[in-house]
């Protein structure tokens, strides 16, 4: 069986390696796609046929690239939310522990293929999380914060954070991820609430940050039963937003809807700011060398001014 060209090579693998990334896409085709966390890998299907190609090209690749598999584990990819599942073991040590530790330009994630649907680490993100590193903010607003690898990023150079999401356990995750990267918590709230409930209160509050990331769920509904749906709702949450962003702020927008690709952000955005008569100029962050172009989540920075 041939190995098709959708696979990252030696050079490419050897990169991250130098860069302390072991968190990253191996191949994408129209039905799935391979990422390795660490030694361990996850195989994300929409067909049997699709998990079946990738899971044996998989072998002929680490062969190639002198790439030592550890545990393989695949995830079907529903067409509905509701209908998402936990990884299931392929191949491995069944008694091994399904949590491990993924590293991203040397900083520590917690991974765990036993949590759900997600794992842990959004890899589609790299560049994002490292823009931050690179512009470092004072204040960082974290909205939807899942497993705050974004927090991680911004504490790792010295800022302080507010991370908002619903689920408890996954902010709990997230401090488990300060502790990896020996980041104390003191400078950092966690709140486990609705965003849209949670803006208005730093609004009243007069709380400003001059980093925000707006990276929402397709789809999400709080414990009090309202829904968030981002094609509906991104304007109303950017316009919150807005309300607690200092003057030069920078804003990620973020989605992985199909319908809402990076134009018709920018087109959204620059309505909120009219609306709330503002401005800004945007910019975009270098396509990731392990995605092909349109694969990953939508994302456009606005930086206020």
């Amino acid at each position: 069986m041939k190995m098709g060209s959708e696979w990252i090579d030696a050079g490419l693998l050897r990169h991250f390696e130098a860069e302390g990334t072991n968190a990253h896409r191996l191949c994408t085709i129209g039905g799935g796609w391979v990422e390795r966390f660490g030694r361990d890998i996850l195989i994300s299907f929409k067909k049997t046929a699709a998990r079946e190609r990738l899971f044996q090209e998989l072998y002929l690749w680490s062969a190639t690239a002198g790439f030592r598999l550890g545990r393989i584990f695949t995830r079907f990819l529903p067409k509905k939310n509701e209908e998402r599942e936990t990884a299931r073991l392929l191949s491995g040590n069944a008694e091994e522990n399904l949590q491990t530790i993924a590293t991203e330009r040397h900083l520590k994630f917690g991974i765990d293929f036993g949590a759900g649907y997600a794992v842990g680490l959004f890899l589609d993100q790299r560049e994002n999380r490292n823009y931050i590193r690179q512009a470092p903010p004072k204040r960082l607003l974290n909205c939807f914060a899942y497993t705050c690898s974004f927090a991680v990023a911004a504490a790792s150079v010295g800022a302080k954070t507010v991370n908002v999401d619903l689920s408890k356990k996954s902010l709990a995750r997230g401090r488990e991820n300060f502790a990896l990267n020996s980041l104390p918590t003191n400078d950092h709230s966690f709140i486990a609430d609705d965003v849209l409930s949670v803006l208005p209160r730093l609004t009243r509050h007069g709380e400003k940050f001059d980093m925000i990331i707006l990276d929402p769920p397709t789809f999400s509904r709080s414990p009090r039963g309202k829904a968030f749906q981002v094609e509906n709702d991104f304007e109303e949450l950017l316009l919150s937003a807005l309300e607690v962003s200092e003057r030069s702020a920078r804003i990620l927008l973020s989605t992985n809807c199909t319908s809402l690709r990076e134009r018709a952000l920018e087109v959204m955005a620059r309505y909120c700011l009219k609306v709330s008569r503002r401005a800004g100029t945007f910019h975009r962050q270098p396509p990731l060398p392990d995605f092909p172009p349109g694969a990953g989540a939508s994302t456009v920075w606005t930086t206020l001014r």
